[in-house]
């Protein structure tokens, strides 16, 4: 493999790396959210229930 096709896999690879841990991350929020619809901030309101 040339000096060139390691840097573009190497990219490429961090590229792959970086969309897998924000898609992750994405999902986890999503399901933070819609465990407890009631506790998401809206209009700078406090939450309906204490514990959230």
């Amino acid at each position: 493999m040339t000096e060139n096709g390691q840097r573009i896999a190497a990219i490429a690879g961090a590229l792959l790396l970086l969309a897998v841990f924000i898609a992750a991350n994405a999902n986890l929020l999503r399901v933070a959210i819609s465990s407890q619809p009631a506790c998401v901030l809206r209009d700078g309101a406090t939450p309906a229930r204490r514990d959230c």
